[in-house]
């Protein structure tokens, strides 16, 4: 929209697709055409989109299990939901994961289970592909449902000829569409992603974590101090809602088989464990206020911690570049962040052409054993990297950002070549490895030269 901006690793091999990041970039060109395309209504409308999404999924589910079983389990329910810390931690964040989620919720409330008359065979479907176009592994939860649907179905030939068959065709016909007019060439993405990350196990050059990482770390995480309530609910719910259980086990048990773990790839699986928090509450009588009470009090600290305190300096130090677009000095500008790669959003936030780099990590993909990304080749000696790439005064940056911990040994080249701190941006109360307390912002002091 605006001819600058960057495309990281991943759209170079085609393993991301348009069809998400096109609903942004429609709300972007409507700013644009009413030329009302302020940098804070870039950052916040993608943002409150989302909320606005998350609020109507929310609002679906408590639907769902008042209609299912009564409008008493559906409060709890709700309750539970709108408690969930890591709900509020991620329900606004524009992450595949998060469309996943709410699409997955969406299509929940279709789905015909036992004693539902709001079934849709047709809806329900077509939710499944949208969020499965959007990021792939979706189709991961659904594959217990979908299959306990099919066989729970009369007419199976109907099913897959009226249903499955012209859904799939068609989504994955209008991914493809969207996909030819900007990659302009033919490419099947969601088969790419598969590939990098199932068959060629290529994530895990961003980290691997244990098998049972899942089970003793990130569900327990994720859940929190509802973990108790969801063990009560499982033992209590009626036996039709043991698929949702078995949802949340496979889910989990396929995802442990990948080696790079992280806390939001199961966040779709929470509003399932939800619904069994929600049974459990409701049936604990006379503890029920107390129990909610306790839930509340339980997850508002981490909520509002994780929401509004930590690691926000990534954040929070791109107002202090956005301010060098109205420099009058703009065409000299050069910012480089010094950082774990992708640690600050980058022209979303800024919103003009600033010269401006951060270090690559893109993994190997042509299976070189001894590659090293341009990230690890900085940390593994700051002062020489630094000295080596630029060995020209000409070449250096006008403004330079990096964590804390790096200060200390990069200080004899900040010192040498004429840079000043103008800016401390807090980050984290938990520094750790590469990532430190606070982002610093140094420039060059101008007519300086060595």
């Amino acid at each position: 929209i605006s001819n600058y901006g960057y495309l990281t690793w991943e759209w170079a091999n085609a393993l991301r697709g348009y069809s998400y990041p096109l609903i942004f970039a429609t709300i972007y060109k409507a700013l644009q055409l009413l030329a009302v395309d302020d940098v804070q209504l870039l950052i916040w409308i993608p943002r409150l989109a989302q909320a606005v999404l998350a609020a109507f999924a929310d609002v679906k589910l408590y639907s769902l299990v008042q209609h299912l079983e009564n409008a008493e389990t559906a409060r709890c329910v709700y309750f539970c939901q709108l408690c969930s810390w890591f709900t509020w931690y991620s329900c606004t964040r524009t992450l595949t994961n998060t469309m996943e989620t709410q699409l997955t919720i969406f299509a929940l409330s279709y789905y015909p289970i036992k004693g539902s008359k709001m079934g849709n065979s047709c809806k329900y479907l077509v939710l499944i592909a949208l969020a499965a176009v959007i990021r792939p592994t979706a189709v991961i939860p659904w594959i217990p449902l979908v299959f306990s649907h099919f066989l729970q179905e009369q007419r199976k030939a109907d099913l897959i000829l009226h249903n499955f068959i012209p859904v799939g065709l068609v989504t994955v016909g209008a991914s493809l569409i969207v996909d030819r007019v900007f990659f302009g060439e033919w490419v099947l993405v969601q088969l790419n992603f598969l590939k990098f990350n199932v068959l060629q196990n290529l994530g895990t050059f961003y980290g691997s974590h244990p098998w049972h990482w899942y089970f003793t770390q990130g569900l327990p995480v994720i859940l929190g101090t509802h973990l108790p309530f969801f063990i009560h609910g499982c033992v209590l719910a009626p036996k039709r809602y043991h698929i949702f259980l078995t949802t949340v086990i496979w889910t989990v048990l396929i995802y442990s088989m990948l080696s790079h773990k992280e806390f939001r790839f199961i966040y779709p699986v929470l509003p399932f464990c939800m619904v069994f928090c929600g049974y459990s509450l409701k049936h604990l009588k006379a503890w029920k206020k107390s129990a909610a009470s306790f839930l509340l009090l339980s997850n508002l600290l981490p909520a509002l911690y994780t929401g509004l305190i930590h690691q926000r300096g990534s954040l929070d130090v791109m107002s202090h570049i956005q301010q060098l677009c109205s420099d009058s000095h703009q065409s000299q500008t050069f910012v480089f962040i010094m950082m774990p790669c992708h640690s600050t959003p980058f022209y979303s936030h800024v919103h003009c052409p600033l010269k401006m780099r951060f270090l690559q990590c893109p993994p190997d993909l042509s299976g070189n054993e001894s590659y090293i990304d341009e990230a690890d080749g900085f940390y593994s000696n700051p002062l020489g990297w630094l000295n080596k790439e630029f060995y020209n005064d000409t070449l250096l940056p006008s403004h330079l950002i990096f964590f804390s911990v790096l200060e200390q040994e990069i200080s004899s080249f900040l010192a040498l070549r004429g840079y000043e701190k103008t800016a401390t941006v807090f980050h984290t109360h938990v520094p750790q490895g590469r990532v430190g307390s606070h982002i610093y912002v140094y420039r060059k002091r101008t007519g300086i030269n060595h």
